[in-house]
């Protein structure tokens, strides 16, 4: 196993080479880089997991999406291990689509089951974090956090990250947990206030001796940017080649909803004209996409039509959102959960994204809650106070 201090000794010469949307000298250039790109359609994401192996027609609608993050237990039952099933879920996808960008997917904190690298963790001493009175388990009261203060626990999740991104198939690492880290209040009071500094300090460390091992044709996207840090987490975006959105209207303090969401906004707006990845992702809760509706319902007719009006204006609220933020290398998933076994909205492409778009004609336009912008194909018009919108094709 390389070592990470050999990372870190390079990290500071290679991070602006390696990361981030603009061709410096010696980068790997954007376009060779980042996944396809179109104004034709609505650019799209898809982030999803399913524990047993993919059929032919889960493939063939994957590999119609520039960008997929394959979450944990992925393929975890039918070939032993989220590592070999997101490998075999890859491979079959690039055979369709061999310019789809596939993330791996690893979570910088929170340990969960089913990875092959997790029977390393015995030989590594102190790999989890305990609180000060001698507690595990600090994720929710019921799951393992990393100790990430630990050097050979940074080697090992590191060294996983490599080696699965060594494969052609996969393209780079869609980072998870990182707002658990980066949130101050987060664990505080477990480890207290010195601790808490030195786990964030580590995870500083472990996102540079990352990108090193990567090298500079990988991509690793994070969530990461939310409206709830001071700067929306904007600040430490640059140490990454895009950020997934997500949670745009829960709220977080005592900020007002509809400035909460203003921010978050403000904040995807900024982050795309960088010309990042920005992967956006909106809730549709127990809505799906193009469901008929409830055969036990008592009035079967009259309660389709309200359940398919509701999942209507969701989408078009949640699309016409991301229409106001996107820019080049923005791409947008709506979905009812990640588990495809569960999911109403899987396999699903509603008539929105069949639709003629074209490049924007300049940015959005905001007086108070109210948002416009125009597209060659396309008007949209949003009201974040009063969660409404419109989005008129030409």
């Amino acid at each position: 196993m390389r070592k990470i201090s050999s990372y870190l000794a390079a990290a500071l010469l290679t991070a602006l080479t390696c990361s981030g949307a603009a061709d410096t000298p010696g980068a790997v250039p954007v376009a060779e880089r980042f996944p396809d790109f179109s104004w034709d359609r609505v650019p799209l994401y898809m982030h999803i997991r399913k524990s047993t192996g993919l059929t032919p027609e889960e493939l063939r609608y994957l590999a119609g999406f520039p960008l997929i993050a394959f979450e944990k237990t992925t393929g975890a039952t039918d070939y032993s291990s989220t590592e070999k099933g997101t490998l075999e879920a890859a491979r079959a996808v690039k055979r369709l689509n061999p310019a789809a960008k596939i993330l791996y997917y690893r979570n910088v904190i929170v340990h969960y089951g089913g990875y092959a690298a997790n029977a390393q963790l015995a030989a590594i001493p102190d790999a989890f974090l305990v609180s000060h009175d001698g507690r595990g388990k600090l994720v929710r009261n019921a799951v393992e956090a990393y100790d990430l203060t630990n050097p050979k626990l940074r080697d090992w999740w590191v060294e996983n990250a490599r080696q699965l991104c060594a494969d052609p198939a996969i393209d780079g690492v869609f980072l998870d947990g990182n707002v658990k880290v980066l949130e101050p209040d987060y664990l505080r009071k477990d480890l207290g206030p010195e601790r808490k500094q030195a786990v964030v300090e580590g995870y500083h460390a472990m996102m540079a001796a990352t990108r090193v091992a990567l090298g500079p044709k990988k991509l690793m996207v994070a969530n990461l940017v939310r409206a709830r840090f001071p700067d929306a987490g904007l600040g430490w975006l640059g140490a990454f080649d895009g950020s997934y959105f997500e949670g745009f209207e829960t709220t977080v303090g005592t900020i007002p909803r509809e400035d909460y969401v203003a921010k978050g906004i403000a904040a995807a707006q900024e982050a795309a004209r960088r010309g990042v990845i920005v992967a956006f992702t909106a809730g549709m809760g127990k809505l799906a996409l193009g469901e008929t509706g409830n055969a036990q319902l008592t009035d079967e007719i009259r309660n389709r039509a309200t359940q398919e009006a509701e999942t209507q204006r969701r989408l078009t609220y949640c699309l016409a959102m991301f229409l106001i933020c996107a820019e080049k290398y923005s791409y947008f998933l709506a979905h009812d959960g990640y588990d495809a076994t569960k999911s109403s909205t899987w396999l699903k492409r509603p008539p929105e994204f069949e639709r003629p778009l074209g490049p924007p004609t300049g940015k959005a336009q905001r007086e108070g809650s109210i948002y416009t912008r125009e597209f060659r194909q396309a008007s949209v018009w949003l009201d974040v106070k009063n969660e409404q919108a419109r989005i008129t094709w030409h």
